[in-house]
């Protein structure tokens, strides 16, 4: 698959982007959100510059990303434990 030009409106503003044909959607999809995002600061925060707003959203987006960054490590290293668990389980088992 082969890169392809498209544009995306993020904040009021176009960007032309060159992709892969498998990224478009996500990337569609991620501009998606962030207008939504900005959209949902409008209406709740008496905010309207468009710089304040895509920073608020940077910060929300990065935290997530930190924190689904953190669970995913915690979750690892627990199946790690287990592993290495069920691993002395079956050693004791067949060496005796």
């Amino acid at each position: 698959m082969g890169e392809i030009s498209i544009k995306i409106n993020i904040a009021d503003r176009v960007y032309p982007l060159k992709v892969n044909m498998e990224e478009e959607e996500i990337i569609r999809r991620a501009a998606k959100l962030i207008n939504d995002r900005i959209k949902e600061y409008q209406e709740n925060y008496a905010v309207r510059d468009k710089q304040d707003l895509l920073s608020m959203c940077v910060l929300h987006y990065a935290t997530s990303s930190l924190k689904a960054e953190k669970k995913v490590t915690a979750e690892d290293t627990e199946v790690a434990d287990k592993v290495y668990q069920l691993d002395q389980l079956l050693t004791d088992f067949f060496s005796k």
